[in-house]
């Protein structure tokens, strides 16, 4: 979608700039247009899985229900959680941590606790998040003038807006200099117990967010409803746009990018990868270097994953430069169009790589915050190995299969888009075992979680289950959430240095 210009008859450059052209029929749209459309077929909570999957997962299990009414802030089954439920031990430990974060002793007052989840929602658009923080806002006591937006709360609030932006689209800027800008003495000032408090708060709902996109939750109620129609702003979308899922349509989002001939499946063809990797494993070392070649390698390959697969029909500054933010979302952020740009930059020789073994979560990051936020680094560190331990030996219709390679790939490959650096991992392994639709999928969800489509998530592993899916997301947000909290207690060491 590109810019509209001024032309002939004699309108303003102002008014020019109101109007775009969509690229594939050449049409002239209004920048704030909203359209009538019928409700979307899909019922439950989400729009990507059929209703019966969940609902099935729900009714047989009580624990759900236990677990909700232990930990639940809003006290209902809302349909992040029904999702989460495909994976009863996960969730749990999901549930206990976030309402922890929430509800139990803490530096930072309750009210203040969902307006910095809202503003983390709002990073990303996320109005489903951003409408359940409102509500649990003003039923903790917050001041509903809030509401209108960050013109009307304390300056304190205000001034986690840098740290808000760079964590969730560039963690990697963030420096010792952002955390003394926060901390100095002066009214306005935060404590570092409540800083960490408002980073674990700020991280979590980032990440939320790309489950929330990344699974296709369906709102928990839509107030636009009208006779059956809901209205939606189409902004930089084309009605071509919506009868296209966005205009979405190249070869390498449903092909086998692989090569391999034959009558192997999809699935079968992974797991033969597997295999062969298994026992290259065993045959020998791959070398330092080679190691840190196959990284950079890696980082500079993602370049090309998402700009030139997913938005084809839209130029990816030209997408970036029009996106629009309704104002319900916008009132809640700062700079709006600061957005993922991708760590390694093309012409960029020498990358400032986060090697993770010089700044661990289990031998750092976890000690800081529990000093300084008790209890929580325990929670968030369950969660962590829950998800990354997770598994049901199955791979779709195969049972006994050792996922652990897998489950690793996708775990690092979210952490190399990041600029994180495992010296004792082979990247080479993630080009062996996430295909391209995979990876459009993944960076999608992981750094524009806004943009996913039900496309993207049809196109991969399609015949795998879609509890098998939502296991995907589940390992998407916490690798991405513990890449945000490396960066920012990084940066809360340095300062204490």
């Amino acid at each position: 979608m590109n810019r509209g210009g001024g032309g002939g008859g004699g309108g303003s450059p102002a008014a020019a700039t109101n109007y775009l052209i969509c690229t594939n029929c050449r049409k002239v749209l209004r920048k704030d247009k909203r359209i009538r459309v019928s409700q979307p077929l899909t019922r439950g909570p989400s729009a990507f899985i059929p209703e019966k999957e969940v609902a099935q997962a729900n009714t047989s299990d009580e624990r759900t229900n236990f677990l909700v009414e232990e930990y639940s802030t809003s006290g209902r089954l809302d349909n992040i959680t029904q999702v989460m439920s495909l994976h009863t031990q996960y969730l749990e430990s999901f549930l206990r941590s976030q309402f922890y974060m929430l509800r139990m002793d803490g530096p930072l007052p309750l009210p203040h606790r969902h307006y910095i989840a809202i503003m983390a929602a709002a990073r990303h658009q996320c109005s489903y998040l951003i409408n359940m923080h409102v509500d649990e806002f003003l039923k903790t006591g917050g001041i509903a003038e809030w509401l209108n937006g960050l013109k009307y709360v304390p300056q304190r609030l205000k001034n986690l807006n840098e740290i808000n932006k760079l964590l969730a689209h560039r963690p990697w800027l963030i420096t010792k200099e952002h955390i003394q800008k926060l901390v100095k003495t002066g009214e306005n000032n935060w404590s570092l117990p409540e800083l960490v408090h408002a980073v674990v708060l700020l991280t979590h709902y980032h990440a939320l967010a790309s489950f929330v996109f990344g699974s296709g939750i369906n709102p928990e109620r839509d107030p636009e409803i009208s006779n059956g129609f809901r209205l939606i702003s189409v902004n930089n979308f084309c009605v071509c746009d919506l009868a296209n899922d966005n205009n979405i349509e190249n070869a390498s989002l449903t092909g086998n990018n692989f090569g391999i001939v034959g009558s192997l499946s999809e699935l079968e063809a992974l797991m033969e990868r597997m295999k062969m990797l298994q026992e290259e494993r065993e045959d020998g070392d791959t070398s330092q270097e080679e190691m840190t070649t196959r990284f950079e390698k890696e980082t500079k390959e993602s370049l090309f994953v998402v700009s030139g697969d997913t938005f084809h029909s839209f130029p990816h500054s030209d997408f970036e430069d029009d996106m629009i933010i309704t104002s319900d979302v916008s009132r809640y952020i700062e700079d709006p169009g600061f957005g993922y740009e991708d760590f390694a930059r093309r012409g960029e020789e020498h990358l400032p790589t986060f090697r993770a073994q010089d700044y661990t979560w289990e031998n750092h990051g976890f000690s800081l915050v529990n000093r300084l936020y008790s209890d929580i680094g325990h929670l968030l560190d369950e969660k962590f190995r829950m998800v990354y331990s997770l598994t049901y030996n199955t791979m779709a219709t195969h049972e006994d299969v050792d996922t652990t390679m897998l489950r690793r790939a996708l775990f690092n490959y979210v952490h190399c888009m990041f600029g994180i650096r495992y010296d004792d991992y082979d990247y080479g392994e993630v080009n062996q075992l996430l295909e391209r639709s995979l990876k459009v999928y993944i960076k999608t969800v992981t750094c524009y979680p806004e943009r996913t489509t039900k496309r993207m998530y049809d196109s991969y592993w399609r015949q795998f289950k879609h509890s098998e899916k939502v296991h995907v997301n589940l390992l998407l947000m916490e690798a991405r959430m513990q890449a945000e909290l490396l960066y920012a207690l990084r940066a809360i060491t340095r300062h204490l240095t």
